[in-house]
């Protein structure tokens, strides 16, 4: 038996740089790979107020414009040998978004898509890029993904 579990979230942030739109990706000291912000629910939080404390704590980045990415990060984690499911969330920034890293991380780098996806380690990480880039960038979510913040 392979359990699942659903402990995390993640949220990709997008910001206009100097007048394109990017994704933000950071270096993880724990593996030295690049990816976005992702963190475990903490007792008593939603997904969704979850993914607000990691974008302050990891980035400094104040989240004001949030949405259910309506996506699910999937894979496999051989150490504990859980399938893990990660609800994914999209933060528009403001032009020019200012990142302040903590510790976790080593460096933040404003990515086009394909800088994205060229910097990743996984497949997984690829497939969301394109859909986050498809459903947020290339065309406007619907309003009802958007999440009321309160």
């Amino acid at each position: 038996m392979i359990p699942i579990r659903c402990n995390a979230v993640s949220g990709v942030a997008l910001s206009d740089i100097d007048g394109q739109i990017k994704i933000l990706l950071m270096n993880r000291v724990k593996g030295g790979f690049w990816c976005h912000v992702a963190g475990t629910v903490e007792a008593g939080e939603t997904g969704w107020q979850t993914i607000v404390r990691e974008f302050g704590e990891e980035t400094g980045i104040k989240v004001t414009e949030l949405y259910n990415g309506q996506y699910l990060e999937q894979f496999y984690d051989a150490a504990t040998n859980t399938v893990m499911m990660v609800p994914v969330f999209v933060v528009y920034c403001p032009p020019h978004q200012a990142v302040t890293l903590n510790d976790e991380h080593t460096e933040y780098r404003w990515c086009s898509l394909a800088e994205a996806k060229a910097l990743v380690s996984f497949p997984g990480q690829q497939a969301l890029y394109d859909h986050v880039w498809h459903h947020f960038v290339a065309h406007r979510p619907s309003p009802l993904m958007r999440v009321a913040l309160r």
